[in-house]
């Protein structure tokens, strides 16, 4: 055990680089119609998280789509972030989304994700969502209805 212990600790991290990121308008075909996508709450008032569950309820079943949430940042395609960012979240934001495995796509939900909304300039945020890493879809609304949601999901699948 101890010989084990010890070879971890001087081989320290190993991994290979990650892939390039491809262009934007292959992201459809690159995902093949199925996104895995991890949602990260980066300091919202959880009405964006009410309408993420009932997007992916029984009533509009967003996994019809080829939309599934993952439990790993390291499983996903795409982040689904919610509210505006906070300057304890900026960080573990900005490792969430280095941990996603490229092609990686960026999905900021609502108002204050996209423009901080009625947390505008307050102390505790640090930005929008685009201030601490790149968004590549921005749904609009507050909260944005579970149609909304889906729309956006079925555009990066190409269903």
């Amino acid at each position: 055990m101890r010989n084990l212990l010890r070879k971890i600790r001087t081989t320290g991290k190993v991994a290979e680089p990650a892939p390039e990121r491809p262009d934007r308008a292959d992201v459809p075909k690159v995902l093949r119609g199925s996104v895995q996508v991890r949602h990260v709450d980066a300091g919202s008032c959880n009405g964006c998280e009410i309408e993420i569950g009932a997007a992916f309820g029984p009533a509009y079943d967003g996994e019809r789509y080829g939309a599934r949430l993952v439990a790993s940042p390291r499983h996903a395609d795409a982040l689904l972030v919610t509210g505006p960012v906070t300057r304890n979240m900026a960080d573990p934001l900005r490792k969430t989304y280095d941990a996603t495995p490229n092609p990686k796509v960026v999905v900021a939900v609502g108002d204050c994700a996209r423009n901080c909304g009625v947390f505008a300039g307050a102390y505790g945020v640090e930005g929008a969502v685009a201030d601490v890493v790149p968004v590549d879809v921005e749904i609009a609304g507050c909260p944005p209805e579970p149609e909304a949601i889906i729309a956006a999901l079925r555009g990066l699948t190409g269903r």
